[in-house]
């Protein structure tokens, strides 16, 4: 990431913000070897678990990112919701009971895991490209013309003006980028839905169960154990009309009050925070050179677990397009991430407004999350950048996100496809029937760009090499149809760019050519 390998630029991208969304980007951009630099006005990172629950979606992102092995032992699946009503246990209850991996979904439930984790982890897979947060960093003006971006950039009491091509703000809810370049951010803020949320240390309660008291006149408490930590996080639901801020006698006195138990003793809080509910969405999600994403671009209520992963996943649908781009990929590539993320964030914002309501009401049993909230069937099919030439061999469409299977490789060597999506580049998958000539003019004129790999029910003699992977349990088939000759061009953020038939080979051409 030298910035002096940029000729007249100090950077081709200045991120604003070092939280999920800012260390999804970079960590993206870096492995594509864009040159860029991070910024984050804190001068240390956040100990707070703003958020602590990752989706699958978001988890086969960080997957393909190299970090999945260190998230998975620093979180955990199946957290039981424990309900009391004063010192009596309603039950127990799992809102993901039943949801286990499958050969397509490796990821099939949320995974608890406290947000400030997420961005250490990220953190330290950045540094292994030899990039650091740059923090006590405020950006405090930026304009723009059609080549580029200047950005101003404080830390302490000294001033740097930096060039850069395209900018992204991160930069949270309150963002400075959003309000300078006068974007809308509609919606409203719950004045009287409030909550007190903090992470503390708790005497007297198990660590195998999220707690919660729903019924008691001033509201609710839930007290969540935060995986990988000792702390748990503290939510409280408070009278509308109830003053003061957050302290750790005040949380002690809820707690007290609302379990009806005098043996639960909280202490050493790493955060207290006062919440209103806000729900709002920008009206554009670019203006010029510089691109919104994650709490920048829309805030939800926490119920359901969704802003985070929203977040990092506008910046893994950002990342490669940035990528192709500053590759010489036609610009207007970039109007697409508008395109495919803006119904989206409008989408989830009615799931969380759904659930924010459940959560504030006491019917406990509606606490089941439905598929909506595990972020699989989001799909780009309305997407310019989603085309297909044949579909009568599968259920799958242009735009819906590519499954994963086991395979064997050439070798003999048991395999996921999850495996060969990893990477910054597009993968071009022929089932049944292949046009090896057609095949091959295409990895010749895209090798840098493109892995392509034929797929058969067994191991090919006509096929005896690297680029060959054998379904010998059937499972890419039955995710994928494509009886009889398929071709499925997977997009680097793993959607199904192109879908055609074995002898759509062309049509993949143009849509790289295009790419």
């Amino acid at each position: 990431m030298n910035a002096s390998a940029v000729s007249a630029f100090d950077a081709s991208v200045l991120i604003v913000g070092a939280g999920p969304t800012g260390l999804t980007l970079a960590c993206d951009l870096a492995r594509r070897g864009v040159s860029f630099r991070i910024i984050d006005k804190t001068t240390n990172y956040f100990a707070g678990s703003r958020g602590k629950g990752l989706q699958p979606r978001s988890m086969e992102v960080l997957d393909d990112l190299g970090v999945i092995d260190q998230i998975l032992a620093n979180g955990r699946f199946h957290l039981a919701f424990r309900a009391y009503d004063g010192t009596t246990i309603l039950g127990d209850y799992d809102m993901h009971e039943g949801r286990h991996p499958t050969p397509d979904v490796p990821y099939a439930s949320t995974l608890m895991i406290p947000q400030w984790r997420v961005e250490e982890i990220l953190s330290l897979r950045l540094a292994e490209w030899g990039v650091q947060v740059e923090l006590a960093t405020e950006l405090v003006a930026l304009e723009q013309n059609d080549d580029a971006v200047i950005a101003t950039t404080q830390k302490g009491d000294t001033q740097d003006q930096v060039r850069i091509k395209y900018l992204v703000a991160a930069d949270g809810g309150r963002s400075f980028v959003r309000k300078l370049l006068n974007v809308g951010f509609e919606g409203e803020t719950w004045k009287d839905e409030r909550m007190l949320v903090g992470d503390v240390r708790v005497d007297g309660l198990d660590r195998d169960h999220w707690h919660s008291w729903p019924k008691h006149k001033d509201g609710w408490i839930a007290l969540c154990p935060l995986p990988s930590t000792e702390m748990f996080q503290f939510q409280a639901q408070i009278p509308a009309q109830e003053e003061g801020e957050p302290t750790l006698a005040t949380f002690q006195q809820i707690v007290d009050e609302r379990t009806g138990r005098s043996d639960l003793k909280l202490y050493d809080p790493t955060w207290l925070s006062l919440y209103r509910a806000n729900v709002r969405m920008v009206d554009r999600y670019r203006d010029g050179r510089v691109f919104l994403a994650g709490d920048a671009a829309h805030v939800h209520s926490p119920a359901g677990g969704q802003g985070m992963n929203t977040g990092i996943q506008d910046a893994y649908n950002l990342g490669w397009k940035l990528g192709a781009v500053l590759n010489d990929a036609d610009p207007s590539l970039l109007d697409t991430y508008e395109e495919e993320r803006l119904p989206v964030a409008a989408s989830l914002l009615g799931i969380t407004t759904k659930l924010h309501r459940q959560i504030f009401s006491d019917n406990v049993k509606e606490m089941r999350r439905g598929p909506e909230t595990l972020q699989l069937e989001l799909n780009y099919r309305a997407s310019s950048l989603s085309q297909q030439d044949d579909l009568s061999s599968t259920s799958l469409r242009a735009g819906d996100r590519a499954p994963d299977a086991p395979l064997l490789d050439h070798a003999g060597n048991r395999v996921r496809l999850f495996d060969f999506f990893r990477g910054p580049r597009f993968t071009l998958l022929s089932f049944g029937r292949h046009d090896l000539a057609g095949l091959s003019k295409v990895r010749e004129r895209y090798q840098q760009n493109l892995r392509i790999y034929t797929i058969d029910d067994s191991p090919s003699e006509a096929v005896a090499d690297n680029t060959h992977l054998a379904d010998d349990q059937g499972h890419a088939l039955r995710a994928y149809g494509g009886e009889g000759g398929a071709l499925f061009l997977i997009r680097p953020d793993g959607y199904i760019g192109f879908i055609g038939g074995d002898r759509s080979i062309d049509f993949v051409e143009a849509y790289l050519k295009h790419i």
